[in-house]
């Protein structure tokens, strides 16, 4: 399986750090006269990691009074101690932060990439990385120490700037040399907007709950599309990070600046990505469509935010902008090119990384936690739910596609790339009433070229590390020790004769 979206360092210091992710009450707590707290220097991120909450003890290292909020960034103080968003948290507040050194990294990296073969992860793109840290990666896989492929987004320093000659010095991950064909290069991460949840994201009219605000753009429209033209004239792959309408429209017309006016399907050799995709206007789906821009859709991100979407939203908004899937999937109308339609994953940390509870959420729009949604059990818009085999090629051949590799992995294939997980259940057979049973799905073993990286405990004992001539046969050898022990098995990724 292929995570889209993730954010591979960030979810292994999630997994060493205090959780609040499960807690179910609401209780205001003065922090300030906790006699065990109110001397600590304390941050709390938010869900979406576009927000950090500060102790007053952290405040006192800022001036007084607080800096007003950079462009791109807000503050709030009433309630406080204090909330930093976007550019404020990265301006004021993250170079406050202790900073980790490269063994604590690189221990977050391995815990991380354990976890994600947990789940059946072969491969993922991590969506904005700093240079210091791809270097780190790098020599991980110089050391053959990766269990999971990983494609890197570059992120500048400092946030949606031009920093192509900082960036020669790991673009070489582009062609296989900096990192074989466990690291790549996967092109430069822009950010338009902030996050739905915190009122970040850049919207065409104001939000039904504030109706005073409409969001914020992180970058001009104008600045966006000097800096994409530059990355575009290097020959970069460019993600831009886009959520509201607005937000979306500015990232479309920055690529059609590039691609020309005249763009039908013009895409497919760039293909230049939308991350996230979320809130967009009509008319801007229909301009994705015939381009052929790819949208990199996170589904449980419209599980997780149905619960407060439509007041946030309205009605209107919401039934005919919002969390498009089957939408993005092309039609004889528009298409132009091979798009396949769009590349499905997580947004880990900010949701669980388990692909079978993304595929859930894109086939039922349903809450893959609960099994609910605030429609019933027809699921939340249901026209926009996808059928299995559109969801599994979201997190298998379309995103294989969205990294420019169709030839190499996105499904098992002879001359393709020796990846492969073992899972309890047949996953193509797991719709209509049997779809409940992708939220219990357990992945037995996952294979990453040719090498079992995991092996469910209990279940099977398995060597997998076959030379790259004798993957056939290292495959066949697995199976029938799986057939014999009487292992329901499923080989998956994508099944050719299937698919």
């Amino acid at each position: 399986m292929i995570e889209s979206h993730g954010h591979i360092l960030q979810y292994g210091e999630m997994l060493e750090s205090v959780s609040l992710y499960d807690a179910e009450s609401v209780e205001d707590k003065q922090l300030s006269e906790d006699p065990e707290l109110k001397d600590l220097y304390i941050l709390l991120d938010r869900v979406d990691l576009h927000c950090v909450w500060t102790s007053e003890k952290v405040l006192s290292l800022l001036p007084h009074p607080l800096p007003e909020a950079p462009p791109g960034g807000y503050i709030i103080t009433n309630p406080g101690p204090g909330v930093f968003c976007d550019n404020a948290m990265d301006n004021h507040i993250y170079p406050l932060a202790p900073k980790p050194d490269i063994s604590q990294k690189v221990r977050w990296l391995k815990t991380a990439m354990g976890e994600l073969n947990k789940v059946g992860i072969t491969a993922m793109s991590d969506a904005g990385m700093r240079m210091e840290d791809m270097k780190i990666l790098q020599d991980l896989a110089r050391r053959d120490e990766l269990s999971v492929r990983i494609r890197v987004m570059g992120e500048c320093e400092e946030r949606n700037t031009y920093c192509h000659q900082e960036l020669r010095t790991v673009k070489v991950m582009r062609d296989g040399s900096g990192g074989g064909d466990m690291l790549l290069f996967g092109g430069i991460k822009l950010f338009a907007d902030g996050a739905l949840g915190s009122w970040g994201a850049a919207m065409l009219e104001p939000y039904s709950d504030k109706p005073e605000y409409s969001g914020m753009m992180l970058i001009n429209e104008t600045e966006l599309i000097k800096v994409v033209k530059k990355y575009y004239h290097w020959d970069y792959q460019i993600n831009i990070h886009a959520i509201g309408d607005r937000a979306n429209r500015a990232a479309i017309n920055a690529f059609e600046a590039v691609l020309g006016p005249d763009c039908h399907g013009c895409n497919q050799e760039r293909r230049l990505r939308i991350e996230h995709a979320q809130i967009i206007h009509p008319d801007d789906q229909a301009r994705i469509l015939d381009m052929g821009i790819l949208p990199s859709i996170q589904p449980t991100h419209a599980t997780s935010d149905m619960a407060y979407a439509l007041s946030r939203l309205g009605e209107e908004r919401l039934a005919n902008s919002a969390y498009r899937m089957l939408s993005f999937f092309p039609s004889t109308l528009h298409n132009h090119s091979s798009y396949p339609g769009p590349v499905l994953g997580s947004d880990f940390p900010v949701e669980p990384p388990n692909p079978f509870h993304g595929i859930y959420a894109a086939v039922t729009r349903l809450d893959p936690k609960t099994g609910a949604s605030p429609s019933g059990q027809k699921g939340w818009y249901p026209e926009e739910s996808l059928t299995i085999k559109q969801a599994i090629h979201g997190f298998t051949r379309n995103a294989a596609w969205g990294w420019k590799l169709e030839n190499k992995t996105g499904a098992i294939d002879e001359g393709k790339w020796a990846d492969w997980i073992v899972v309890d259940g047949d996953v193509m057979n797991m719709d209509g009433e049997r779809v409940g049973e992708l939220r219990d799905l357990k992945v037995l073993g996952t294979w990453v070229k040719g090498r079992n990286v995991y092996a469910r405990e209990g279940v099977m004992e398995l060597d997998g590390d076959y030379r790259s001539g004798d993957r056939l046969w290292g495959v066949l050898k697995v199976l029938g020790r799986m057939l014999v022990k009487g292992v329901r098995w499923m080989l998956f990724e994508s099944r050719k004769a299937e698919l």
